[in-house]
């Protein structure tokens, strides 16, 4: 077999990494190696995040649509069963930007989970 000298595609590995440590603090942005460990670091939280985000979001959702519905003498899982029971698809993010933006449309939902 022959010799296998990896300098060009080593050094493009490393300006890869160095140009994604670009703005980190200290060492990590100038010192490969540090670099290397930050941003596997970086990366694995980012990617556990972008999942945490779509928890959280769910959550807020959950809330906001709660608060409207008890002023509208229901409460949050009665009203996800009335509208399960009557066949209306709203999914949460929709029913939140109703009770948010359109709450007189809201109020008709409501109503028809009531039903």
């Amino acid at each position: 077999m022959s010799r296998v000298k990896r300098a060009v595609q080593a050094r493009r590995h490393r300006k890869h990494i160095m140009k994604h440590a670009k703005g980190f603090r200290q060492a990590r942005k100038s010192k490969f190696k540090a670099a290397k460990d930050a941003l596997r670091h970086a990366w694995t939280y980012a990617y556990r995040d972008r999942k945490a985000k779509k928890r959280t979001f769910r959550g807020l959702w959950n809330i906001q649509i709660n608060a409207l519905a008890r002023q509208n003498g229901i409460t949050y899982s009665r009203l996800i069963n009335g509208l399960k029971k009557n066949k209306i698809e709203l999914d949460r993010k929709v029913l939140s930007q109703l009770a948010n933006q359109h709450p007189d449309i809201f109020v008709k939902v409501v109503e028809e989970a009531k039903k």
